[in-house]
């Protein structure tokens, strides 16, 4: 492989970030240095920044996730976090726009927040997105913590919000986890509707048999949607290790060109890279 793209990185650096308990976990030190060179080693060439969580619940301020890409020397871009009031969809437009020439998408954070993809709050940033033609990113699947609400985040839920806004790209993240047949099927029924592979690998006594298993359900998303030009790479880092994403498609039971779309012609072209 040429180059590897990541679609879907969180860095703070702040000891508040709700994700430092995965860090820790994965053995990780969840700093900038750590990340890029972790990408280098890879050869990862670009990645996109999204807000981790931070403790209280609230996500880490967009200024500073432009702040950490502009450390980063070209190597990460920024993903704008958009939370569900009028005034933080204004404010993240005005970012957006201020700099416009960095920012290359929105992230909505489903389960998190007490709003679904189709609520009128978001109809601004949605006017945006389309115009712009920058993808909006939707956590679905599993929450990270107990609190989250599935109801809002099953991947189901965006079916709606794809009929209604078709001039919108819109991707999954963690492919929905564990409703990977429904993913598929929005990713082979929406023309603008992909999905994200991050976040997916967990330790645990079988995390081995897990990873088999993962491989599996991808690679049939994938015969169903009739080849991968909708399914994107993405680590999640630091919920999961760039080694162990990068293994997860290795193991896919797909030709080496579709694995060449999974980790970077599928990204570059979407997010216009």
């Amino acid at each position: 492989m040429q180059e590897i793209i990541d679609a879907h990185v969180h860095l703070s650096e702040r000891r508040d970030d709700a994700l430092n308990h995965f860090a820790r976990m994965n053995g990780l030190r969840y700093t900038l240095d750590e990340l890029l060179g972790t990408m280098r080693r890879y050869k990862i060439v670009r990645g996109l920044l999204l807000s981790p969580p931070l403790q209280g619940g609230v996500p880490l301020p967009n200024d500073q996730i432009i702040r950490l890409c502009r450390r980063s020397g070209g190597m990460l871009a920024p993903v704008i976090t958009v939370e569900p009031t009028a005034k933080q969809v204004k404010a993240a437009v005005k970012l957006a726009e201020e700099n416009r020439r960095e920012v290359k998408g929105f992230k909505v954070r489903l389960g998190y927040v007490k709003a679904s993809a189709e609520s009128p709050v978001f109809d601004k940033l949605y006017d945006y997105a389309e115009s712009e033609r920058l993808p909006v990113l939707f956590h679905t699947g599993d929450t990270a913590f107990s609190t989250g609400d599935l109801s809002r985040s099953h991947p189901l839920t965006l079916d709606g919000l794809a009929n209604k806004r078709e001039e919108m790209t819109i991707i999954l993240c963690h492919f929905g986890n564990p409703w990977f047949e429904d993913v598929a099927e929005l990713i082979y029924k929406h023309p603008n509707v992909y999905a994200d592979i991050s976040g997916l690998i967990t330790g645990g006594a079988y995390a081995e048999k897990y990873s088999e298993w993962l491989a599996k359900k991808i690679s049939e998303a994938i015969y169903f949607a009739a080849g991968a030009d909708k399914v994107i790479f993405g680590t999640d880092y630091p919920v999961t290790k760039h080694s162990e994403t990068l293994a997860l498609v290795r193991r896919l039971e797909v030709d080496e060109q579709d694995k060449e779309k999974i980790l970077w012609r599928n990204a570059e072209r979407v997010f216009g890279l």
